[in-house]
């Protein structure tokens, strides 16, 4: 099995700053928009390419020791923040009802990043530019990761103590629980991290 090392990664992504996602996507032969319909995943698709993944649909980190994110950029009064939250990982209620922040998958997914921020033209546009491409490493003591902590045991005591239902994308300060999923039905819930946390690991990374 090929692994592809996060600093292999993180070269084979900057080759690509500034260049428009959809015309790599033509090259590598990922749907964008051709059948009529846009397939919403495929600036993520694009971008593992890039970095020398094939796809990959297990809850393991994407390469040995990292974890590939992306995340759609935009300016405001000219200045460039993130458009959305950033999903971590999906929650199951079992994994966290029993582990702690530092044995659970959305530590494992955060503590390192390669992040990779996207241009952001509009609803539907064609286009999207790959901005910034940077390396994050977490530590354990980092200050924003002790505040992470507190969000996901406030999260994880209310599971405990309320149930699954009660989990709301309300709470936390710089992660979310809330829906994943079609309709506002949807009973799934996921971590993600809220704009606020994007915008702290673009400036970390600049």
């Amino acid at each position: 099995m090929k692994i592809v090392t996060r600093p292999t990664a993180v070269r084979n992504l900057r080759k690509y700053i500034g260049k428009n996602l959809r015309v790599l996507a033509l090259i590598h032969g990922i749907t964008t928009y051709e059948t009529g319909k846009q397939n919403k995943g495929w600036k993520g698709l694009v971008l593992e390419r890039l970095a020398g993944l094939k796809t990959n649909v297990s809850k393991a980190p994407n390469g040995l020791t990292w974890e590939l994110k992306s995340v759609a950029f935009h300016y405001v009064n000219n200045v460039l923040v993130p458009k959305e939250t950033m999903a971590i990982t999906m929650i199951n209620p079992d994994e966290l009802r029993a582990h702690s922040f530092f044995e659970s998958h959305c530590w494992t997914k955060l503590k390192t990043i390669v992040f990779c921020a996207v241009e952001w033209n509009g609803k539907n546009a064609e286009g999207g530019k790959l901005l910034k491409v940077a390396s994050l490493d977490f530590a354990e003591d980092d200050e924003l990761i002790k505040e992470i902590k507190t969000d996901y045991d406030f999260i994880r005591n209310k599971l405990i103590t309320q149930g699954f239902k009660a989990l709301t994308g309300k709470d936390g300060k710089w992660i979310q629980a809330r829906t994943k999923g079609p309709g506002h039905g949807s009973v799934s819930r996921a971590f993600y991290a809220r704009t606020s946390l994007v915008k702290k690991i673009f400036e970390i990374a600049s």
